[in-house]
């Protein structure tokens, strides 16, 4: 129903990536069908050990299932793949959490408008993102800035939308957290447009997310692509 608040000639699709959120997948799923749509939403679920995929199921919007938990870039890989092989002109990024608010896909989707991807990017002025946060992301900005000279604000921020073209000139392979930065790095290497918002976060849990070992583990794949490039 309130999907025509967005690009109705865009056909896109927003992939949520979930392990274990069984607990709160209801309660992001009926706020993202409000301005989504249920049809447009894909649910991966992880390999989780709860409800995740059942309570999905409940809310009508498409589940995907990993057998075994391989990572946010492979649960992100595999329902791009979907949206692309169902002819999506747009595939957008979601976290499954609660922390985006899907009240911002609309700008995000009007934004791609002469842009291959669309970035966002949070407030951490903000009391409620945990330091570690704060430090590791701000520490994995600055070395993509370093090593390959484009300055996007939050690589590390999950709300994202790319054009069909966008996905397809990327190719992505990373399957754990680092898929994040693999879409930066791969943006500046191929030159494509793009532009950043600025969107609300909810923390939930202070502990989910990329931790020191992750943020360490991006870095050196970080260097890795580069003397690859």
């Amino acid at each position: 129903m309130a999907a025509a608040k967005t690009n109705s000639k865009m056909d896109f699709y927003a992939i949520m990536p979930a392990y274990n959120e069984g607990k709160n997948i209801r309660a992001v799923l009926e706020r993202a069908k409000k301005i989504v749509g249920g049809k447009r939403i894909i649910v991966v679920d992880d390999g989780s050990k709860d409800a995740t995929a059942a309570e999905a199921a409940k809310q009508g919007v498409t589940v995907l299932r990993h057998i075994i938990n391989l990572g946010k870039g492979a649960a992100l890989r595999t329902g791009s793949q979907y949206a692309h092989d169902k002819g999506a002109d747009v595939i957008v990024y979601m976290d499954s959490d609660g922390q985006h608010d899907p009240e911002d896909l609309p700008g995000i989707i009007e934004a791609l408008k002469g842009n291959d991807i669309v970035f966002t990017y949070r407030d951490r002025r903000s009391q409620h993102m945990p330091i570690v946060k704060k430090v590791g992301n701000w520490f994995i900005d600055a070395a993509m800035k370093l090593l390959f000279h484009i300055n996007v604000i939050d690589t590390q921020c999950g709300y994202k939308a790319m054009t069909r073209q966008a996905y397809e000139k990327l190719n992505l392979m990373s399957n754990d957290y680092s898929i994040e930065s693999e879409i930066v790095a791969k943006t500046g290497k191929y030159r494509l447009r793009f532009t950043q918002l600025p969107i609300r976060t909810f923390y939930s849990d202070r502990y989910k997310g990329t931790t020191v070992f992750d943020g360490i583990n991006i870095v050196l794949k970080m260097l890795w692509w580069r003397m690859a490039r």
